[in-house]
């Protein structure tokens, strides 16, 4: 061989070693897929068209399961901020921190790992478009917490007490990584261009794409054209702005679907579609959307029967999961960390409980092993602490156990042993299998079922709680690097006051309740807090007090804001209370602004 042909042939070699590097290298980036998890507010089982519903039509939705897999009994929890501390963290949401949805009982503990850290640190890029509703300050917004792309409202909805003042669904003031601004037109379109965007940009990074839209969770509002052909059907006005909003979903889920298939995405990209809880359809006996189509399912947002927790799922993946398919077997809200992750080939943490199991061979494989007789446990309450046997259920494939509560916002108290006493006679039995309804109460019938499965409860609620109360409630950063400019608001607030606007046991009434203080955490420095100022009967006295700091200032009728400057602030933990005397009776304002000045 002469030396010409011996190095051609070497590099002859050496291309074909290169091109085979390069086919191993991008045949396993080709296989970490791209994730978009489409996630609606309120939006119940019974609002898909395909789920026999008689007015509404969804049919991009519906492409979902036409391109993939249906299942047909996802459970989550019954509100908003459990259920999505599920699909973070894999875990129960007692074990995260978080209760319910407002005041400190949302805070996720800014320790746990979420599938946007574990995905980001694998090199996946991450975006979160919508409704977070785990914290709103460090350590827990979504930009603490794994996010590297974040545009979000605040608290647990647009217009409520988080703020700001006088938000609505058009031209809205939205959070983009972490800094306010105002935006031109519909929420909805708005959260699904800036996920769009994401979805487009160049990289060669597979993504994570959680697009959360707020609809249809209230208020309802909705550009007149699209609830205007269900008014013309002669729906409630409620029903019409809901189902309105129902279209705007579908529409958006469209837009998203064209957009993967115009970049070439589609086939390496699994999507999923669900919703958080069930539909608002009745809470108490004064709120209700008559009419509203359950698909035949009991109770409600906020009930732990199977209209409040059984949720629309559908996901596809060309070529990995087959078309036009369902499956009737039971997944949860916590499935959705490990089943991801091992999508993505990403092991999950080893050092953190999981109570979630991946559906990847079910979804792939048809294989639904170790699903036939799994336990799945919700409750709900109101309030940071749990209080056993109130207000909860075991489900399983085949019965399903249920503590039932007409307002379970009202459990704030630790019930006396005579209604424990009373809860434990009244407790219900459902056969899922032949009852879906939840109709025929099985429980006198079959006492050693029950007996055995509030047994399994009681063991579950007494590792989870414990674990919950080990770490505590998480604290508000103030003065923190990542965050030196903090908005307190009404939202956040915990203390008796608060817990006490809901009158358990007597009449369902809910005061306003106007004083509550934040649990913080707060590096040593120099503070301006500023407070916004409710209404004033008379002049007044605004005071600040946190550990041995108390501060106080007069303000005038008719004022709306007061600063304390150059407060010095110590290093620590502890109630941070700000508060206004005009009467004997102190109310808080409805925010306070802290801002550190010497970083």
């Amino acid at each position: 061989m002469t030396m010409k042909r011996f190095i051609s042939a070497s590099l002859l070699i050496k291309i074909a070693l290169l091109s085979l590097i390069l086919f191993i290298t991008y045949a396993h980036a080709d296989e970490r897929p791209n994730i978009v998890i489409m996630m609606t507010d309120d939006q119940g089982y019974g609002d898909i068209g395909m789920h026999n519903n008689p007015h509404l039509k969804t049919p991009n939705i519906e492409r979902i399961a036409t391109e993939g897999l249906e299942m047909t009994h996802f459970m989550t929890y019954p509100n908003c901020s459990a259920t999505r501390a599920g699909l973070m963290t894999g875990r129960y949401p007692y074990r995260t921190g978080v209760t319910a949805v407002t005041q400190v009982d949302h805070f996720m503990r800014g320790e746990e790992t979420t599938l946007a850290e574990v995905l980001g640190k694998a090199g996946y890029r991450t975006g979160i478009f919508g409704k977070w509703h785990l914290g709103d300050n460090h350590p827990m917004r979504p930009t603490d917490q794994g996010f590297q792309e974040a545009l979000v409202h605040k608290g647990g909805g647009v217009g409520q007490a988080a703020g700001p003042a006088g938000n609505t669904y058009f031209d809205p003031i939205l959070e983009h990584n972490d800094t306010s601004k105002k935006y031109k037109g519909y929420v909805d379109d708005i959260f699904t261009d800036a996920a769009m965007d994401f979805i487009a940009e160049k990289s060669d990074k597979p993504f994570l794409t959680y697009l959360a839209t707020n609809l249809p969770h209230l208020p309802l509002q909705v550009p007149d054209e699209l609830a205007e052909p269900f008014r013309k059907m002669g729906l409630h006005e409620d029903n019409a702005l809901v189902y309105g909003m129902i279209s705007s979903i579908d529409y958006n889920v469209g837009r998203v679907l064209d957009k993967l298939k115009e970049l070439g995405l589609e086939e390496n990209t699994i999507v999923i579609f669900t919703s958080d809880n069930g539909p608002r359809h009745r809470r108490t006996k004064n709120d209700s959307y008559p009419g509203r189509w359950v698909a035949n399912l009991r109770g409600t947002k906020t009930s732990v029967y199977d209209s409040g927790i059984r949720v629309p799922f559908f996901v596809k993946w060309p070529g990995k999961i087959d078309a036009k398919t369902q499956s009737s077997d039971m997944g949860i809200i916590m499935d959705l960390f490990p089943t991801l992750l091992d999508a993505a080939k990403v092991a999950p943490p080893k050092d953190i409980h999981l109570d979630g199991q991946s559906l990847l061979p079910l979804w792939t494989k048809g294989d639904d092993t170790g699903l036939e007789n799994r336990d799945y446990f919700v409750q709900l309450h109101y309030g940071p602490t749990p209080f056993k046997y109130m207000h909860f259920t075991l489900r399983t494939p085949k019965y399903k156990l249920v503590s039932p509560h007409p307002f379970p916002h009202g459990i704030v108290h630790q019930p006396t042993d005579t209604v424990l006493n009373s809860v434990l006679k009244n407790l219900e039995l459902f056969d899922m299998e032949n009852d879906p309804s939840e109709r025929v109460n099985l429980a006198s019938k079959h006492p050693e079922i029950v007996d055995e499965m509030l047994i399994r409860y009681e063991n579950w609620f007494d590792e989870v709680t414990e674990e919950r109360a080990a770490a505590g409630i998480e604290l508000i950063s103030l003065g923190h690097p990542a965050q030196p400019s903090v908005s307190l608001s009404r939202f956040d607030w915990g203390g008796p006051r608060v817990i006490s606007r809901f009158d358990y046991g007597g009449p369902r009434v809910i005061e306003d309740n106007q004083l509550g203080y934040w649990q913080v955490r707060t590096e040593k420095g120099r503070y301006n807090v500023s407070y916004d100022l409710p209404e004033l009967s008379d002049d007044a006295v605004a005071y600040l007090k946190y550990g041995e700091v108390y501060v106080s200032k007069k303000v005038k009728q008719g004022q709306k804001k007061v600063t304390f400057k150059n407060v010095s602030l110590p290093a620590g933990q502890g109630n941070f209370h700000a508060y206004i005397k005009d009467q004997r009776l102190p109310v808080g304002p409805h925010f306070v602004d802290v801002v550190r000045l010497d970083l």
